[in-house]
C-alpha cells in the first residue's frame, strides 16, 4: 500500500456522471479517496452510508471524499441513487483496477480493490494511508478524523 509522504500516482477516472476526475483537480485541497470493492454489496453499502453522515463534518474541515471502486459509471450512478449519498464516486472499470494497483491496494485473487483510505494533501502527497485487514471490516470515520487531527499538529 502506499505509504505516507509518496507523492499520490497520477490518474483520471469518469464519476457517477461520466465527468473526469483527476489528480490535478484535487490540487490545493485535502482528498480522502476511499477504496471499497464493490457497489451493491452489503458491507460496502453499510461504509459508504457512514461516511455521507459525516460528510458535512469533513467538508466543514476541508476535505473532500470519492469513492473508487471497479464499477462502471453507470453502475456508481444507480448505487448513488439507492443509496441517497451525495459522495462522488469514481470508476476505476478499465483498465480495471488500474489506479487501486498505482495505490498498491488492488486484490488480484479477487479483481477488486481492497477496503482503503487514502489522505491526499493539498499539494498532492500522501499524507496518510490505511488498509482494513478483511474486506470485511469498515474503517470507521473515526480514523479519517484522527488522521486529520495528526496532519493538523
Amino acid at each position: 500500500m502506499i505509504e505516507p509522504g509518496s507523492p499520490a500516482p497520477d490518474f483520471t477516472l469518469p464519476d457517477q456522471d461520466g465527468n473526469e476526475v483527476s489528480l490535478a483537480d484535487l490540487r490545493g485541497q485535502t482528498t480522502v479517496l476511499v477504496f471499497y470493492p464493490l457497489d451493491f454489496s452489503p458491507v460496502c453499502t453499510d461504509q459508504l452510508n457512514i461516511y455521507q453522515e459525516v460528510l458535512g463534518e469533513l467538508e466543514a474541515r476541508g476535505v473532500r471524499l470519492y469513492g473508487v471502486s471497479v464499477d462502471s459509471a453507470y453502475a456508481h450512478k444507480a448505487f448513488q441513487r439507492h443509496l441517497g449519498i451525495t459522495i462522488p464516486l469514481l470508476a476505476d472499470f478499465h483498465p480495471k483496477g488500474e489506479v487501486a494497483r498505482k495505490f498498491g491496494v488492488w486484490v488480484e485473487d479477487h479483481g477488486v480493490a481492497a477496503r482503503a483510505l487514502v489522505m491526499i494533501g493539498p499539494d498532492g502527497v500522501v499524507r496518510w494511508s490505511y488498509r482494513s485487514p478483511s474486506p470485511l471490516e469498515i474503517p470507521g470515520v473515526n480514523l479519517i478524523f484522527d488522521a486529520l487531527e495528526q496532519q493538523a499538529a
